[in-house]
């Protein structure tokens, strides 16, 4: 995805530091073990946190393992146990979705750029295959979101809540999935969508400046606004506070320190890091 979802470490407590790290460690294993070492360079903070979630939604860690890195043998951690696929589903996320990046990528970047992704694009490809044969329903998800947001990016006057569905559904649906039963289902779609939102205008904010230069695709391009950066935090707080309100009715007990840090804490302060940016030299 983007990467940002990331805790805030300042207000975690250490064992919940260490926890949340030995989830991420968790992970970059299981993207070796299942698509090559390779596949670890792949590993971001979004799929962490859709790792954490699933394991905390299921109860699905049963413990934690001593062990070494495996990019550094000198250096000690901790793998978080998991009961069932919630890695191997996080994992397959991963691939899924660098692979769609790099092929939207191939659209709208320039030259040198496009001849990196040419490069990398095989490798991935190959995991995607992989991770399309384990959990098909997930390729299928994110592949739909690609169609979808560059049919929206095409059309004549797109407008900006318009640009974000995509990315928004496609998230929602990957948490729906994990629902127990009807209501859990509306709650975590609910959850999903308004964070899937945010995130797409998060990476949008991000990356105003750049696509204001080369005329590149953005949403906020579609605002004649006089306090640009207003408008942003506007748009981005609407989303993550009704994430939030969804995400208080789930039943959640393992992580749910680690979890509630990134909703008040983590996710807020990556957007204020973002705007704080100056956007167009507005203020």
């Amino acid at each position: 995805m983007f990467g940002y979802l990331q805790i805030d470490k300042a207000e975690l407590k250490v064992r919940e530091y260490e926890a949340y790290q030995s989830v991420y460690c968790g992970l970059c294993r299981q993207l070796g073990k299942d698509y090559s070492v390779f596949a670890r360079f792949a590993l971001s903070y979004d799929c962490t946190f859709y790792a954490m979630t699933l394991m905390a939604l299921r109860r699905s860690c049963s413990g934690f393992d001593d062990g070494r890195c495996r990019f550094n043998p000198l250096k000690k951690c901790k793998y978080a146990r998991c009961e069932d696929d919630c890695y191997r589903k996080a994992a397959a996320l991963t691939v899924i979705t660098v692979y769609y990046k790099l092929c939207d990528d191939l659209r709208d970047d320039g030259f040198f750029k496009r001849l990196v992704v040419r490069l990398i694009k095989p490798f991935f490809s190959h995991c995607r295959k992989k991770a399309q044969q384990r959990f098909p329903r997930l390729d299928e998800i994110v592949g739909n979101m690609l169609k979808a947001q560059q049919k929206v990016e095409q059309s004549p006057q797109p407008q900006m809540d318009e640009t974000a569905h995509p990315t928004a559904v496609m998230l929602a649906e990957i948490m729906r999935a994990e629902g127990r039963d009807t209501m859990e289902e509306r709650v975590l779609y609910e959850c999903g969508y308004h964070l899937g939102r945010w995130v797409y205008f998060m990476d949008a904010a991000d990356d105003y400046e750049k696509d204001k230069k080369r005329g590149g695709f953005n949403p906020f391009l579609l605002t004649e606004a006089e306090n640009l950066r207003t408008v942003m935090n506007e748009v981005l707080s609407q989303s993550l506070a009704r994430s939030y309100d969804a995400y208080n009715l789930l039943d959640i007990t393992d992580f749910k320190g680690i979890l509630d840090n990134m909703m008040l804490y983590g996710f807020p302060l990556r957007q204020q890091k973002v705007l704080a940016v100056p956007q167009g030299g507005n203020t």
